[in-house]
C-alpha cells in the first residue's frame, strides 16, 4: 500500500479535493457517514503498522536540452550552453530562487554539471500546486525563459527545441507521504492489491488496486487504521430502467422495467440521482442511479461531459482582438524610422563592409530564388504597394481602435430586465383579486423563461426594493405575497404558488427567518403538478433548502436534498446559476474524487471554476482551473474540446495575482495547442507581452518588445498567412506583426531575417483597392526595409526601394518624410562610394530641415555630412560640420535625440584624438558618458567609457584615471549582464592593477582576477579559466604567499589538461614556468615546467618556434642558476634549431648563449670560435646604437678571453682594437677608458711599444679627466680571468 502523491500524476487527486481548499479532509462524522462508503465500511477496519522510513527533503530537477516533436537529446552544444547558464545561476541565485517561489517550491542547490536543481518543500499545498505545474507542462516554460538566452529566441524560430523537465516520482512519492503522515489522517490511492490485518471489528480488510482509503494516525500505541472507500461507476449516454417506480413528487420520473433513459449529464454510482429524459415521452426528471444499468452506448469517460462554450469565460469577438493587437503592436514597436533621420555607419563601422559590397554582391542573396529575379520581384511589389495610395482619401483608410469594454466576460452578458409589480395594502376579508393578476400573469407558465432567472438569482433585499414597489416594509411585502399565494391556491394556479413560495422562502431567509423560508421551500415542492419542468426553479429551490439544512445541522435532510441537486447541476449547466454557495460543488468534487470518476471531477472542478468567476473571485478559480487542465493532459484520449480556452483565462488570472512566470507559461500551452487559432495565438502576445517586462524586472522599458515575444509574434504571423476570412483586414495584423519581429530582428544583428520577413509581407499585397495603410505608415515600412538594406551592405537595392518611395511622393510640395527619404538616400550613396551625389541629396535633406525648422534632424544630417567627409579625407571640413551638428543636438530641448548626440561626440572626439587635439577629444567623451547616464542609456554609456579607458591606456596614459573608468566599465556590463565581457573587463583591470608594482595594487588586481575567474568558470571558457588560476597564481608568487602559488597553477594545469587542447596546454605550461622565470625567486622551478612539462609536448606536437623559445629560456635560467653543464644540450637545440628555420636573429641569440655557456665553462677556444660565429650573423652595415654597443661588448669579451685565459696579448690587442673602433664609433667614453687602458698595458709589458703605450695611456688619462677617474692601471697583472671580467661588467 502506498498513498498516490503528486509523483503519480494520474492520482494525486486521491489525497484531496482541490487546491486551495483541497488541504481539507472529506468531512466526515461518525454518525452520519458520507455516502460512497461500503455497506460494511464501518466494519472494515485494518491496521497499518506505523512506518519507521526515512523520507527525502529534496526533490532533484532534471533539465535536458530536447529537439524536434520526438523530443530526441539535442547536441553537445545546446547542452553545454545549459550547464554555462546553470553555473552562472549556481553564483547568483536570486533569479531561479524568484522563480521558484512563484512555483511554491523552495531552491536547496543547483548541480550544473548534472543539469539539476534541487528543491524542497513544506507543506502539502506547495508539494500540489508545484506537481500540477509539472503536470501541465508550465515547469518546462518557465525553465525556458530562465535559462535560454535572448538570442536563442531569435535564433531558434523555425527550430523544435525545448528544455524539457522530468522529475524522480519514488522521491516525490516518499516526500509527499512523509508530509501525509505529519500531518495525521490522509486518504490514499491503493497501488497493488493487498491484505491488511484485523483491527479490533475481528475481519481482515483486502484492498483492490485503485480502491481508497482513510489511514488515521496510531492512538495510544495502537498501528494505522485503514478505513476503505467504495469506488464508483460512471456513465453517460443511455441505461435502461430495471425496476418500477412511481415518482414521489413532480420533480422524479416515474420508469417501468425497459424503459430506456437518456442521461442528461453524467451517471454516476456514487451520487443517488441523476438527471434523466424518458426516450418515448421526452420528460425530464431525476432517476435514481440504483434503479437503472447502463445499456450497450455507454460514451467513455475520457469523452467529458463537457461543451464547447461552456470553456468560454472571455467572449470576444475575432475582429475585435485583431484590431486590439494592432493598437497594442504600435505601441509597442514605436517605430520612428519614417519621421526621424538616420545617422549613418562610422567609418569603422563601414570599413568591414564597404570592401566586400561588390565583391559578394551575389552572395547577399543567397537566401532568394536568385538576385535579378529577386530584386526586380521586389521592385515590382512596392510599386504596386505605392501606387495603392495614389488616389487615396481618408475615409478609404481603414482605421483601427481599441475599444477595452469589448472584452465582456460571457457570464456578465446582458440580462433581461427585472419585472416590476405593485404591492397593495393586505386588508382582512377585503382583498381584490384583480390586484393579483399581473403578478400571477407573470409567474404563470410551466417553462422556464429568462425573466425568471432573473427573479430566482435576486437577492432578498433587492427583490424588496427593485422587483416590488409601494410597500413601506418587508412584514408589509410578505403579507401582500403570502395572500397571492394563498389566492393562487385556492385558484390551483400551481406554478404561480409555486414561485410565490419560493420568493416567500427567499424574503424569510434574508430575515434570517430560516424555519420560515423552509416550510415555503418544501411547500414549493409539494405543490401538485404533474411534472417540475422548470428545472432552474428546482435547482434554485434546493440550493436554498441545503443550505438551511446545513445551516439547522439536519444532515440527513442536507444529504438527500443534495443529492438531488447534484443530479441537477451535473446534468443542466444553467442550474450553475441557481447555487447559493459552493458546498454542493465541493460535494460533487470530493465524491467525484473517491470514486475515481475523472469526468464527474472534470466536470465538478468546471463548476467550482465558474462559480467563482461569476462572483468575480479569481484568486479561487485559479486551483480548480489548473486541475481540469491536468484531467484534460492526463485523459488518454483526445476530448471533444480546446483547452486553449481554460490556458488563457488562467494566464490572465495568474498576471493579475503578479504572477508572470506562470502567466507567460500559460500564455505559450494556449499558443501551442493543435486546435489555437488566431484569436488565441493573439490572446497569448497580449499575455506575453504584459507579464515579459515584469518578469524580466524591465519596468523602465515598458514599452518595448523583448526576444521572449518573438515565438507568438511569429506564429500569429504563419496564421495570417492562411487566415482564409478578412484577407485585408489581417494585412494591417501582419503588417504590425511583421514590422515588431524586424525590429527584435535587426536589434540582435540578425538583418538577413529582417529582411526576409519584410519581402514576405511586402510579396503578399492584397489585391484589394481599399487602403490599407496611410501613406506616411506604408512609407515608414519601406524606408525601414532600405534601412535594413543598407545595414546588411546591400545599398543598392536600399537606393531603388528609397528612389521609389521618392518618387510617388507630391512633386510641387516637399513633407518632413521626403527629408527623411533623402538623408537615407545620401547614407545609401555614401556606402556606395558615390560622395558627391551623397553630399547632393544631405544637402537636399538640410534644406527640407530648414524650411520645417526641424532642428533635431538638421543635427543629424549635419553629422552625415561630417561623416561624408571623413570618407572623403576632408578633415578640416568634416570637423566643421561634426561642430555644427554638435551645437545643433546642444541646443535641443525635447528628449529622445540622445543616441545620436552621443554618436556624433564619440565620432568627434575619435577625429581629434587622431589629429592628437587630446584634449578636446577627452572632452567629447566625457560629454557623451555624460549625456549617457543622464539618458539612462547603458549601450552608450559602455561605449563612451570603452573610449575613455582607451584614450587613458594608450593614446594619453593615466593609470588613475584608466581605473577609474574601467571600474564604471565594470559596473555598467553587470548591470546589462553580459557576463563573457564583465570577465574580460574584471581581467584587464586585474592588469592594469598588476603594472602598479605595489602590494596594495597586487591585493586589488588579485581580487578583481578572482572575480574574472569567477566568472569564467560559470560561463565554461576553460581556456580564460586556466589562464586566470595561472594569474591568480602570479599575483600570489609576486606576494610572497609562495604557499598558494603551487595551488593555483596546478589548477590552472588541470584545467587546460581537461580541455585536451595540445596546443593550449603548451602555451599554458610554458606561461606556467615564465612566472618563475621572470622572478628572482625560485628560478629552479620554470626548469620544471620548460624541459619536464613543455618541452616534451612541443616536440611530440612538432611546435618547432615554441620548441625553440623553450629552449632559449631553459639556457638562459640555467645560466643564471650556474647549470652549465645542463645548459649545454639545450643551447644545441636551440643552435640547430636556429639554423634550420634560417631566422638570422635567432640563430645568432642561440650562438651566443651557446659561446657565453662554453666561456663559463672556460672551454676558451669554443667560446671564441662561437662569439666570432655570432659576429658574421651581425647585420652590416650598423643601423641603430644597440648593434654597435653589442660589438663594443663582444670584442671586448674576446680581447678579455685572449688576453686573461689564452694568454695570447698579440691577438687580444686585435680584439681590443676592434672595440676601441666600435666604443668611438658610439661615442662612448667609459669604453674607451676600458679599452684604452687595456692597449696601453699590453703595448707597455708584453708587446713592448713604447709609443703605442704612451699614445694609449695619454688617450686613457684624457678620458679618466673628462670621466673624474683618479687613477688608472697599466700593471702587467694577467691572474684575472675573462669570466670575472665578463661578470664585473655585466654588473
Amino acid at each position: 500500500m502506498s498513498d498516490q502523491g503528486p509523483g503519480s500524476l494520474r492520482h494525486r487527486r486521491e489525497s484531496s479535493a482541490d487546491s486551495q481548499h483541497m488541504t481539507e479532509k472529506l468531512e466526515t462524522s461518525g454518525e452520519h457517514p458520507p455516502c460512497g462508503f461500503s455497506g460494511d465500511a464501518a466494519s472494515l477496519k485494518g491496521t497499518l503498522t506505523a512506518c519507521e522510513e526515512n523520507f527525502p527533503t529534496a526533490l532533484s530537477v532534471l533539465l535536458d536540452v530536447v529537439t524536434g516533436p520526438d523530443q530526441l537529446p539535442a547536441d553537445e552544444e545546446l547542452q553545454e550552453m545549459l550547464r554555462r547558464k546553470l553555473r552562472i545561476l549556481q553564483a547568483d541565485s536570486a533569479e531561479v530562487n524568484t522563480l521558484f517561489m512563484e512555483l511554491s517550491t523552495h531552491l536547496v542547490s543547483i548541480n550544473s554539471e548534472e543539469k539539476a536543481i534541487s528543491v524542497t518543500f513544506k507543506t502539502f499545498e506547495e508539494i500540489w500546486k508545484f506537481t500540477t505545474y509539472y503536470t501541465i507542462g508550465f515547469l518546462s516554460h518557465c525553465m525556458e525563459n530562465l535559462l535560454l538566452d535572448q538570442m536563442f529566441w531569435l535564433s531558434s524560430l523555425e527550430e523544435d527545441i525545448a528544455i524539457k523537465v522530468s522529475i524522480q516520482e519514488e522521491t516525490l512519492n516518499l516526500i509527499y507521504k512523509g508530509i501525509l503522515m505529519q500531518e495525521g489522517s490522509f486518504f490514499a490511492s491503493c497501488s497493488v492489491n493487498q491484505m491488511f490485518d484485523s483491527s479490533t471489528s475481528g475481519g481482515d480488510l483486502y484492498l483492490e488496486q485503485g480502491d481508497i482509503a482513510q489511514f488515521e494516525p496510531p492512538f495510544l500505541g495502537s498501528g494505522w487504521t485503514v478505513l476503505c472507500l467504495a469506488d464508483g461507476a460512471r456513465a453517460k449516454g443511455t441505461c435502461l430502467a430495471t425496476a418500477e417506480y412511481d415518482a414521489e413528487g413532480p420533480d422524479e420520473l416515474s420508469v417501468a422495467p425497459g424503459d430506456h433513459i437518456i442521461i442528461v449529464g453524467v451517471l454516476v454510482s456514487c451520487f443517488d440521482w441523476f438527471t434523466g429524459q424518458k426516450e418515448a415521452t421526452g420528460e425530464v426528471g431525476l432517476v435514481k442511479t440504483s434503479l437503472v444499468k447502463p445499456s450497450t452506448d455507454i460514451c467513455d469517460s475520457a469523452d467529458i461531459f463537457l461543451d464547447g462554450e461552456e470553456w468560454m469565460f472571455f467572449s470576444q469577438q475575432e475582429d475585435k482582438v485583431i484590431e486590439e493587437s494592432i493598437a497594442v503592436l504600435k505601441t509597442k514597436s514605436q517605430n520612428d524610422i519614417g519621421c526621424n533621420y538616420k545617422l549613418g555607419k562610422t567609418e569603422r563601422q563601414q570599413d568591414s563592409q564597404v570592401t566586400q559590397l561588390y565583391r559578394d554582391f551575389l552572395s547577399s542573396f543567397m537566401y532568394y530564388r536568385t538576385a535579378d529575379t529577386q530584386q526586380n520581384e521586389l521592385k515590382g511589389n512596392v510599386q504596386i504597394l505605392l501606387d495603392q495610395g495614389q488616389d487615396s482619401s481618408p475615409d478609404s483608410i481603414v482605421t483601427i481602435s481599441r475599444n477595452p469594454e469589448d472584452l465582456v466576460p460571457a457570464t456578465e452578458a446582458e440580462n433581461p430586465s427585472p419585472p416590476r409589480f405593485t404591492v397593495h395594502p393586505v386588508v382582512e376579508g377585503k382583498n381584490n383579486t384583480e390586484n393579483f393578476i399581473p403578478l400571477f400573469s407573470f409567474l404563470e407558465g410551466q417553462h422556464y423563461k429568462a425573466e425568471f432567472g432573473v427573479l430566482y438569482g435576486m437577492t432578498s433585499e433587492l427583490l424588496a426594493s427593485s422587483t416590488f414597489t409601494g410597500h413601506s416594509d418587508d412584514d408589509e411585502l410578505i403579507a401582500f405575497l403570502g395572500v397571492a399565494r394563498e389566492t393562487a391556491r385556492k385558484k390551483r394556479l400551481f406554478w404561480p404558488q409555486t414561485r410565490l413560495c419560493f420568493l416567500l422562502g427567499k424574503l424569510c431567509t434574508g430575515r434570517s427567518k430560516f424555519s420560515q423560508a423552509r416550510v415555503y421551500f418544501e411547500e414549493s415542492l409539494n405543490v401538485p403538478r404533474e411534472v417540475f419542468t422548470d428545472l432552474l426553479l428546482l435547482a434554485s429551490i434546493y440550493s436554498n433548502l441545503a443550505a438551511i439544512y446545513l445551516l439547522q445541522k439536519n444532515t440527513e435532510s442536507f444529504f438527500a436534498v443534495t443529492e438531488r441537486l447534484v443530479a441537477l447541476v451535473l446534468g443542466i449547466p444553467d442550474c450553475l446559476k441557481s447555487l447559493q454557495d459552493n458546498s454542493v460543488l465541493k460535494y460533487i468534487l470530493k465524491k467525484a474524487v473517491l470514486s475515481h470518476n475523472k469526468m464527474a471531477e472534470a466536470r465538478a472542478c468546471l463548476l467550482l471554476a465558474k462559480h467563482y468567476w461569476a462572483h468575480a473571485e479569481g484568486v479561487w478559480v485559479v486551483p480548480y482551473l489548473e486541475r481540469l487542465l491536468v484531467l484534460c493532459d492526463e485523459a488518454q484520449k483526445t476530448w471533444s474540446i480546446s483547452p486553449t480556452d481554460g490556458y488563457l483565462t488562467l494566464g490572465r488570472l495568474y498576471s493579475q495575482l503578479q504572477l508572470p512566470h506562470l502567466s507567460i507559461s500559460s500564455a505559450r500551452r494556449a499558443s501551442l495547442q493543435p486546435s489555437a487559432m488566431l484569436s488565441d495565438c493573439l490572446g497569448s502576445l497580449a499575455l506575453v507581452l504584459d507579464n515579459v517586462n515584469r518578469q524580466c524586472d524591465n519596468t523602465k522599458q515598458e514599452s518595448t518588445i523583448l526576444p521572449q515575444v518573438a515565438p507568438y509574434l511569429h506564429q500569429a504571423l504563419s496564421l495570417t498567412m492562411v487566415h482564409d476570412v478578412g484577407n485585408d483586414h489581417c494585412y494591417v495584423l501582419s503588417h504590425q506583426l511583421t514590422v515588431c519581429l524586424c525590429q527584435l530582428f535587426y536589434k540582435y544583428k540578425m538583418v538577413e531575417h529582417a529582411i526576409r520577413h519584410m519581402h514576405i509581407l511586402i510579396n503578399n499585397i492584397p489585391t484589394s483597392q481599399q487602403v490599407l495603410i496611410p501613406a506616411p505608415e506604408r512609407n515608414s515600412a519601406l524606408i525601414w526595409l532600405a534601412w535594413l538594406h543598407i545595414d546588411n551592405s546591400q545599398p543598392n537595392i536600399a537606393l531603388e526601394i528609397l528612389d521609389s518611395v521618392l518618387a510617388s511622393m507630391p512633386e510641387h510640395c516637399t513633407t518632413p518624410q521626403e527629408g527623411v527619404v533623402l538623408n537615407m538616400r545620401g547614407v545609401a550613396l555614401r556606402c556606395m562610394g558615390d560622395l558627391r551625389r551623397a553630399a547632393e541629396s544631405y544637402q537636399a535633406a538640410v534644406d527640407i530641415c530648414q524650411e520645417y525648422e526641424d532642428m533635431p534632424n538638421w543635427a543629424v544630417a549635419q553629422a552625415n555630412l561630417g561623416l561624408l567627409c571623413l570618407k572623403a579625407g576632408a578633415k578640416g571640413l568634416a570637423q566643421r560640420h561634426l561642430t555644427e551638428a554638435v551645437q545643433l543636438f546642444s541646443e535641443l530641448s525635447e528628449e529622445g535625440h540622445e543616441a545620436n548626440f552621443i554618436t556624433v561626440l564619440l565620432e568627434l572626439g575619435q577625429h581629434s584624438v587622431k589629429q592628437q587635439q587630446l584634449d578636446y577629444g577627452r572632452g567629447c567623451y566625457e560629454w557623451a558618458l555624460l549625456l549617457a547616464i543622464h539618458a539612462n542609456l547603458s549601450d552608450c554609456q559602455l561605449t563612451a567609457t570603452k573610449h575613455l579607458c582607451s584614450l587613458y591606456g594608450c593614446e594619453n596614459p593615466n593609470q588613475a584615471q584608466c581605473i577609474i573608468y574601467s571600474q564604471h566599465q565594470i559596473q555598467l556590463l553587470r548591470a546589462t549582464g553580459d557576463r563573457r565581457q564583465e570577465g574580460d573587463a574584471l581581467e584587464a583591470i586585474g592588469k592594469l592593477y598588476l603594472t602598479l608594482g605595489t602590494e596594495r595594487a597586487y591585493r586589488a588586481a588579485l581580487d578583481y582576477t578572482k572575480s574574472s575567474l569567477g566568472i569564467f568558470i560559470d560561463l565554461g571558457c576553460r581556456e580564460k579559466e586556466a589562464y586566470g588560476w595561472l594569474q591568480a597564481g602570479n599575483i600570489y608568487h609576486l606576494l610572497g604567499q609562495t604557499e598558494l602559488v603551487d595551488i593555483y597553477v596546478q589548477a590552472a594545469q588541470d584545467v587546460a589538461l581537461g580541455t585536451g587542447d595540445t596546443i593550449f596546454i603548451l602555451k599554458l605550461l610554458e606561461a606556467a614556468g615564465d612566472i618563475f622565470f621572470n622572478s628572482c625567486q625560485d628560478q629552479d622551478k620554470a626548469i620544471t615546467f620548460y624541459r619536464d612539462y613543455a618541452l616534451p609536448i612541443a616536440v611530440k606536437s612538432s611546435s618547432i618556434h615554441t620548441r625553440l623559445r623553450l629552449c632559449n629560456k631553459l639556457t638562459e635560467v640555467m645560466l643564471c642558476l650556474k647549470l652549465y653543464g645542463e645548459a649545454l644540450e639545450f643551447a644545441h637545440t636551440a643552435v640547430d634549431i636556429s639554423v634550420s628555420l634560417g631566422e638570422c636573429l635567432n640563430e645568432r641569440v642561440a650562438y651566443h648563449r651557446l659561446a657565453s655557456l662554453y666561456h663559463f665553462l672556460e672551454q676558451y677556444e669554443l667560446a671564441e670560435h662561437y662569439y666570432l660565429k655570432t659576429l658574421t650573423l651581425c647585420p652590416t652595415p650598423l643601423q641603430f646604437d644597440e648593434e654597435t654597443l653589442y660589438y663594443v661588448r663582444l670584442y671586448q669579451t674576446l680581447g678579455d678571453i685572449l688576453f686573461y685565459d689564452l694568454k695570447d696579448p698579440f691577438d687580444a690587442a686585435g680584439y681590443y682594437h676592434l672595440a676601441l673602433a666600435a666604443a668611438m664609433d658610439l661615442g662612448n667614453k667609459r669604453f674607451q677608458l676600458q679599452l684604452c687602458t687595456r692597449l696601453a698595458t699590453i703595448y707597455h709589458n708584453f708587446l713592448i711599444d713604447r709609443e703605442l703605450s704612451l699614445f694609449f695611456y695619454q688617450k686613457a688619462r684624457g678620458y679618466a679627466a673628462e670621466l673624474n677617474v683618479r687613477r688608472i692601471n697599466i700593471s702587467p697583472d694577467q691572474q684575472h680571468s675573462s669570466t670575472s671580467q665578463c661578470k664585473s661588467a655585466g654588473q
